[in-house]
């Protein structure tokens, strides 16, 4: 694998210039040289949710795979901090999968409902998440992308603006949006 240098000292500036480049040409060693640099960093995060270090090894060669196709749709303005999103997502949805780990309802923390009465907590933890995945997918790109910042990775405004590039303001307005049509998606699914 070649590795390109930073010749002007800014990271964030080589990112981008390599982002480009891996976009216009689908080089793989481009984007592996991208991506050697924040390894120590997604294996970090995958440990910790993890906490084991072959299960953490693993995932960060399926992230990688994920960035093959995702980062040539993407618009990404800080590689690192999108990354950092995409290794946690990656994690959760890991531990959602595996039967190892408990399935946690975040719903409760933007979404009052109080349709869900049963003596089986479990299984309805795991509806009101289906039901929410489903509606996540409803909201647009930017108002799933303030959402899914904001309540569940719990960024303050001013980070989910320096993640998405958006305006402060666009991004309480999609947030605000986002939340009240998740809340009536969810209230219309929730009977399903």
């Amino acid at each position: 694998m070649k590795f390109i240098k930073n010749t002007d000292g800014k990271r964030d500036t080589a990112d981008a210039e390599l982002i480009a480049r891996y976009k216009s040409s689908g080089d793989l060693e481009i984007l592996g040289t991208l991506y050697s640099r924040y390894m120590h960093l997604v294996y970090g995060v995958c440990l910790n949710y993890f906490k084991d270090e072959e299960a953490s090894k693993d995932a960060v060669m399926q992230i990688f795979e994920e960035l093959i196709p995702k980062l040539r749709i993407h618009e990404v303005q800080n590689f690192k901090s999108w990354l950092h999103v995409l290794t946690r997502n990656h994690c959760l949805m890991a531990m959602r999968k595996s039967s190892r780990y408990q399935t946690v309802s975040i719903e409760d923390q933007f979404v009052e409902n109080d349709t869900f009465v049963h003596l089986d907590i479990s299984d309805v933890q795991e509806q009101q998440f289906t039901v929410m995945e489903k509606c996540m997918e409803t909201l647009s790109e930017e108002q799933r992308q303030s959402v899914d910042l904001f309540y569940l990775q719990e960024k303050c405004y001013k980070e989910v603006a320096e993640i998405t590039g958006y305006e402060m303001l666009k991004v309480k307005s999609y947030i605000q949006n986002g939340k009240r049509n998740l809340k009536i998606c969810i209230e219309k699914n929730s009977g399903e």
